[in-house]
């Protein structure tokens, strides 16, 4: 897809192993994030990384100047790639995302990343309401369980009943293989 840009959401240390509030399916998402990203820099795709920091070092995670809230090594920026910092869910909110991307003539996003209920929902709701065709690469998102009304939903579920509305209405929804297929 022409004037498309790749997003990677939050992939950062502390959603992984011994991080701070980790994320199970964390490792195989960032897998998968990663080879988007080499097939993204292969075909000189823009890249934009986004990054969320807490404004508290009293924040249960990503707290400021934080390892933890360092970009994953598995899908580092190089180069001349962005990292856009962000303290909402909403990677467009007081960001500089839409600028960014309005400046290089983006029209198409894929996104990819972490949390499916939380920052990859609100990011792709909050883009096509600013008109941009979004895909999302669910393979390369992953979700933490959650508990509601005495309710424990695992992860699992939680991931497909936000994916399921997001392909219904908002959204492309595919998976790694499918989007890398030629």
């Amino acid at each position: 897809m022409p004037n498309t840009a790749l997003l990677l959401i939050d992939i950062q240390n502390d959603y992984f192993p011994n991080g701070l509030w980790e994320v199970p399916d964390m490792p195989a998402a960032s897998k998968n994030a990663a080879r988007l990203l080499a097939d993204a820099r292969t075909r000189a795709m823009p890249v934009v990384h986004i990054r969320h920091q807490f404004p508290t070092h009293d924040a249960p995670f990503f707290r400021p100047n934080s390892v933890g809230a360092d970009i994953h090594p598995s899908v580092a920026p190089q180069g001349d790639e962005p990292v856009i910092e962000k303290q909402r869910p909403n990677s467009f909110v007081n960001t500089s995302l839409k600028a960014h991307l309005d400046g290089l003539g983006i029209k198409n996003l894929v996104l990819c990343g972490a949390m499916s209920q939380m920052c990859v929902d609100s990011t792709a709701r909050a883009a096509v309401d600013l008109g941009y065709l979004v895909t999302i690469i669910e393979d390369a998102c992953a979700a933490k369980a959650q508990v509601f009304n005495g309710v424990e939903v695992p992860a699992a579920m939680v991931h497909a009943a936000i994916m399921a509305p997001l392909a219904g209405s908002f959204a492309k929804v595919l998976s790694t293989a499918a989007y890398l297929r030629p």
